[in-house]
């Protein structure tokens, strides 16, 4: 008679004790017991504030939309200031301006103070530190309309206002129009995390870089800015391209090689010892992040390495941001998908690259480092 691996058998065993600990916790009479006991009171005030701040999301993130729209956190950056004053300056009711200020001081973005005086906290000062907070901000008032019947956007019933606004998600590379929206938005988001990215790989030991998906060349520039002796390309779809070559000349950077094309039209082979993809294959369903890795591959040297950056799903401390947001973020934009680590080792490995390895970066919930090398 043959015997369970035991594996299987532990296996089992965790998801009976899984089964009755969730009845338990499910059962009203327990949950009441467990928030009177002062061995389990902590815990379970813990948990019953982390279901209502799920429940809650929305509107907090509205509070965050306000200050943003009224520029309360820029106001403030001149100093502590009293609610009357304030109430001027927003242009809105005492009562009004009292609300939302007492309601951004909860969300730690403001802090109180006596008299009625109102000061920034840290994560307000965070915002105004890095603008492109701001823009995110503004801009996910598109996902929350798209999020309104999350339902019927899993079923695929809504033509989402995402879509429209990234027009390679439906094919239309050449909007030239919607591709200035789009491409003004990446590269807040490069500036965000491109020193992060340059102090988890030295890029000095290089002679030629290709940035592919490079959008208006906000990460070449922070490239550049580091490593003057380092030849620079840029590749991008068509309008994205010029206007990469724009402002790119407009910051005194005339010498970046921008190249017009795609991931299915790619660059001359081996153009460059160092190519990257920053915060790209995300955005793509699986064919064309494989077909964006195989034109990496190409334009490498031998023995040239790519430069992954990308937000993964399995990032330590950081997986609601990669399954929850990015999962229906990109749901509603309508291509692409946050991946775990060890599905881009794949990817990377099936477009021909050794040597893959993940690399420590400062703020991995926004974009984790890995590289791997051409062959």
């Amino acid at each position: 008679m043959s015997r369970a691996p035991a594996s299987s058998m532990i296996a089992v065993l965790r998801e009976r004790w899984i089964n009755w600990r969730n009845r338990l916790v499910a059962d009203p009479r327990f949950q009441r017991a467990a928030a009177a006991s002062p061995f389990t009171r902590f815990v379970a005030r813990r948990r019953a504030r982390a279901l209502f701040d799920l429940c809650a999301g929305f509107v907090y993130s509205q509070i965050l939309l306000a200050c943003v729209r009224l520029r309360v956190f820029e106001v403030l950056a001149e100093g502590p200031s009293p609610l009357s004053q304030l109430a001027t300056r927003l242009d809105l009711t005492p009562e009004a301006t009292q609300r939302l200020l007492r309601a951004a001081a909860g969300l730690k973005l403001l802090r109180a103070l006596p008299d009625d005086r109102f000061a920034l906290d840290d994560l307000g000062a965070s915002v105004l530190g890095n603008p492109s907070v701001a823009a995110f901000v503004e801009h996910h008032a598109l996902l929350y309309d798209d999020l309104r019947d999350p339902v019927a956007l899993l079923r695929g019933e809504t033509r989402t206002r995402l879509s429209q606004f990234w027009p390679y998600a439906e094919g239309r590379s050449g909007d030239a129009e919607a591709s200035a929206a789009y491409s003004a938005l990446m590269a807040q988001s490069q500036q965000l995390i491109a020193e992060d990215v340059l102090d988890a790989y030295s890029f000095g030991k290089h002679s030629s870089l290709l940035d592919i998906g490079g959008g208006e060349g906000a990460f070449v520039a922070a490239v550049a800015a580091r490593h003057p002796g380092l030849a620079l390309q840029l590749l991008d779809l068509p309008p994205v391209a010029q206007r990469a070559r724009d402002r790119l000349a407009s910051q005194g950077l005339a010498r970046v090689e921008v190249r017009a094309g795609s991931f299915v039209d790619p660059p001359p082979a081996g153009v460059a010892d160092l190519a990257t993809l920053i915060r790209v294959l995300h955005d793509h369903d699986d064919a064309m992040a494989l077909a964006a890795l195989r034109a990496a591959y190409q334009a490498l040297t031998p023995g040239g390495v790519l430069l992954v950056a990308e937000p993964m799903a399995d990032t330590p401390g950081a997986e609601a941001i990669g399954e929850a947001y990015f999962g229906f973020y990109l749901l509603a934009m309508g291509s692409g998908r946050a991946r775990r680590r060890a599905e881009l080792t794949g990817m990377l490995q099936e477009a021909g690259f050794a040597e893959v390895r993940h690399l420590s970066s400062r703020r991995p919930m926004f974009a984790s480092v890995m590289i791997g090398r051409r062959v």
